[in-house]
């Protein structure tokens, strides 16, 4: 199952900086928007993973 996440970004004087529309706490940079999304990925990832142990399982749920 992929997720699907809006990336909002703007560019400051020396990097792009960007937020996800669904997570507004998960904020970064970079310095092409390529870096920013890669580094939005991660961020996205590390949140959704946190205190997650290293052998896990997944199922895909219907709401």
């Amino acid at each position: 199952m992929k997720t699907k996440l809006t990336m909002i970004y703007w560019k400051s004087d020396r990097f792009w900086l960007g937020k996800l529309l669904e997570h507004p706490e998960i904020m970064t940079q970079g310095e092409t928007i390529e870096e920013l999304e890669e580094n939005l990925k991660d961020a996205y990832l590390l949140m959704a993973l946190d205190d997650v142990p290293d052998k896990y399982e997944t199922k895909e749920i219907s709401l």
